[in-house]
């Protein structure tokens, strides 16, 4: 049988055009039932293009140089990229020293399962090679930060709004974590429901992006289709690992030594960064407003004065 021929049609940024009119209708369909997310989906969008525009370049001389230290440098940029999503972005509500805490769940869960995974279970040698190694750490890095999301929002909203069942527990002597253990236990079924829902749907109902990635670049069916059992049981991994940590984590954090729960170490406000951007743009209008008003006022007491020159006997 003769070989498979690589995709065959060249894709301009007028196909990128073409395709962003479900952008567009998306848009439409927002404004039409009152969804007010017309802009979070133009700017989604617009990150979008722009974010795999700049991957595109950067891996392409990645790709090209091979060197284990430049590999090393772009897993860690994802991870840390990774992190500063979930605590600027993702998460409604934080937690005291959250940074930290998930970028050491993300590197402590990523890394060694895509090490692991790369070298063995699809017997890349070197595990580094950056055409396999930087993708999987990408496709983990995607299912890990949902994850974490899932287990710091649902376990912050329970501490949060339940936070006296909680403490009836510790009242009665349980340890700190005795008594979140049905918050913990539900953050984390939460955390991998999406994998397991993912994972009894491949091949039947829905054909993965990896997958048909595979076959487009001209790989047998038969191979991508165990490359992706192989990345599927990866991302559950890596899920499980790094959700573990975060639930331990936060507990840590918000339940302390003394078995209090402390809410003073939740913090239900925007991002930091966010708010110091609504304090610039505020005082900017009202500087804006301000110098307005002064130049109006000058001017009218300017055709003030001028007034009894123009009329006057």
């Amino acid at each position: 049988m003769a070989d498979r021929e690589g995709p065959s049609v060249d894709l301009g940024w007028t196909n990128v055009g073409l395709a962003f009119s479900f952008i567009v209708f998306d848009v439409l369909v927002s404004a039409a039932f009152g969804l007010e997310i017309e802009r979070s989906l133009f700017t989604a969008a617009v990150r979008c293009v722009g974010q795999l525009s700049v991957v595109g370049l950067v891996l392409q001389e990645v790709f090209l140089t091979k060197n284990p230290w430049t590999v090393a440098a772009i897993a860690l940029l994802l991870n840390f990229l990774g992190t500063v999503e979930i605590v600027a972005n993702k998460s409604p509500r934080r937690y005291h020293g959250m940074f930290p805490a998930v970028l050491t769940a993300m590197l402590g869960s990523i890394i060694p399962i895509s090490i692991i995974g790369t070298r063995f279970a699809m017997s890349v040698q070197p595990f580094w090679d950056p055409v396999q190694y930087i993708p999987i750490v990408g496709m983990l890095g995607g299912s890990t930060i949902s994850g974490i999301v899932v287990c710091v929002s649902y376990i912050l909203k329970e501490l949060s709004e339940n936070r006296d069942k909680v403490e009836t527990y510790l009242a009665f002597g349980a340890s700190r974590m005795e008594a979140c253990k049905p918050i913990a236990r539900e953050a984390l079924r939460l955390a991998l429901t999406p994998v397991i829902n993912q994972m009894s749907v491949l091949g039947i109902i829905a054909i993965p992006g990896m997958m048909t990635g595979a076959i487009l670049g001209g790989a047998s069916v038969q191979q991508a289709a165990r490359l992706q059992m192989i990345i599927m049981f990866m991302i559950s991994s890596a899920t499980a690992l790094a959700s573990i940590y975060t639930i331990f984590a936060v507990i840590s954090v918000t339940v302390d030594s003394e078995h209090r729960v402390r809410s003073d170490r939740i913090d239900e406000r925007k991002f930091g960064l966010w708010r110091a951007k609504e304090w610039l743009r505020e005082k900017v209008v009202t500087t804006y407003r301000k110098t307005t008003r002064r130049l109006k006022k000058e001017k009218s007491d300017a055709e003030d004065e001028r007034t009894p020159l123009l009329f006057g006997d």
